[in-house]
């Protein structure tokens, strides 16, 4: 197969060759920052000699039927997204990962998989991009759609290398870049509570919209709604502050014991006010950007039952902020996962889009600088103070992906909290 080049650090450091498709899927989590899983893969292969450039992930759709439809999309986006960076790919790479079901090996898997497959090489190949390789991974092994030798690709598939042996593990050891566990791992940080505190919080964020929604229909009174959570929320980014975690895990436990159910409540309804999110995403940069990033984590976990959706605010607050501070893998989830519950909602599509097509984060964090010190200075206030991401060109695909492989994006939520009336607060926010 061909050979294909990686860069491990800055452009004036050493390139990696990758000559087999066992080191290509070795080098997948280090091209991510994470362990993939139930997810298609596709990376770009630009000049020559192979060198990767962009790259995305969606989640497999459940239904085959959809599987068509989703090829054409995600060809056309990293072709299309290639060549607006610069360059048009000489070739794609595809990975399709997903662990067995109940009864089922990894082999039958690769498998089940191979029309997918096959639609996407198909796809590319459409538009004169041809997939240099696919690659199933599935239960610690690979297989290889395109290689047909059976020396390095058997029909049994192939083992994975041992965690940190690779070549790419080793050069991104090296440069210091990190693989945060898996994409499942991550994504539970962000999703909702499912243990009897739930209940709880649900009950806490009823009676906190009982007394929001009317002071913020009321007008006259939303600005100093905002006023209230913003003040709320700098008082718990202070409060994590002086409590630093010691680990994933521990830190979250941790920071969701130092916030009360009351405190969750008034923070995550004031949020849906898009004008207060906008101003909370200002803790961007600095000492307050590691407190402010556990504390959109921590609501995001707090939107329980019936409220589920409201934690699009906090989600994409927390891509923002993990993408503002160097942390893109952390930031695509969180923005996924927001986009998910509303793949309509504007701040975390031009974030995502943003993100992937590799933006500098300083144009939007320059923009929120100049929005806090506009409204620092005396007189009256600007009319409009919303920050744009200008540089982002098309920040509405003409087709929707389906998130997490559903064709119509995530329903509605629906619940207890949906039949009472003003008790689920108000989601302004887009």
């Amino acid at each position: 197969m061909n050979k294909h080049h990686e860069p491990t650090g800055s452009a004036d450091e050493q390139q990696i060759t990758l000559r087999s498709p066992a080191e290509l899927a070795d080098a997948l989590p280090y091209l991510l920052g994470f362990h993939p899983t139930d997810s298609i893969v596709m990376v770009a292969l630009q000049g020559d000699r192979g060198r990767f450039g962009g790259r995305l992930r969606l989640g497999i759709p459940r239904s085959p039927k959809e599987w068509p439809p989703v090829a054409d999309q995600l060809a056309e986006c990293l072709i299309e997204g290639s060549e607006r960076r610069g360059g048009r790919p000489e070739g794609i790479v595809v990975f399709l990962c997903q662990d067995s079901r109940a009864g089922e090996t990894g082999r039958q898997v690769m498998e089940r998989l191979r029309p997918l497959a096959q639609r996407l090489r198909t796809a590319c190949g459409s538009l004169d991009v041809p997939v240099h390789e696919a690659l199933c991974i599935s239960d610690g092994r690979f297989w290889s759609y395109c290689c047909p030798d059976v020396r390095c690709c058997p029909p049994e598939g192939t083992g994975l290398a041992l965690p940190g042996t690779s070549v790419m593990a080793a050069a991104a050891a090296y440069a210091g870049v990190q693989v945060r566990g898996s994409l499942r791992e991550m994504e539970a940080r962000l999703e909702p509570w499912r243990t009897p505190a739930a209940e709880e919080q649900e009950r806490a964020l009823d009676d906190a919209g009982a007394a929001l929604v009317p002071r913020i229909l009321g007008g006259g009174s939303r600005e100093r709604v905002g006023e209230d959570t913003l003040r709320l929320a700098r008082a718990l980014i202070g409060r994590l502050k002086e409590a630093p975690g010691t680990g994933r895990g521990g830190t979250d436990a941790e920071d969701d014991r130092l916030i009360t159910h009351e405190e969750a409540a008034t923070v995550i309804l004031g949020l849906q006010d898009k004008e207060t999110r906008d101003r909370a995403a200002e803790w961007m940069e600095g000492p307050e950007a590691a407190p402010a990033l556990r504390l959109w984590r921590a609501l995001s976990r707090r939107c329980v039952g019936p409220y589920a959706e409201h934690a699009t605010a906090p989600l994409t607050l927390a891509g923002w902020v993990a993408w503002s501070t160097g942390d893109e893998p952390s930031a695509r989830v969180a923005l996924g996962l927001a986009l998910r519950l509303d793949p309509q909602y504007v701040f975390a599509r031009l974030l995502h889009q943003a993100c992937n097509e590799g933006l500098d984060p300083e144009t939007l964090r320059r923009c929120l600088r100049e929005e806090r010190a506009a409204r620092a200075l005396p007189g009256p206030r600007r009319a409009s103070g919303r920050p744009k991401l200008r540089p982002v060109r098309r920040p509405v695909p003409r087709k929707a992906l389906p998130p997490k492989g559903s064709a119509s994006g995530a329903p509605a939520v629906r619940g207890r909290g949906a039949r009472r009336s003003g008790r689920r607060g108000t989601r302004s926010g887009r």
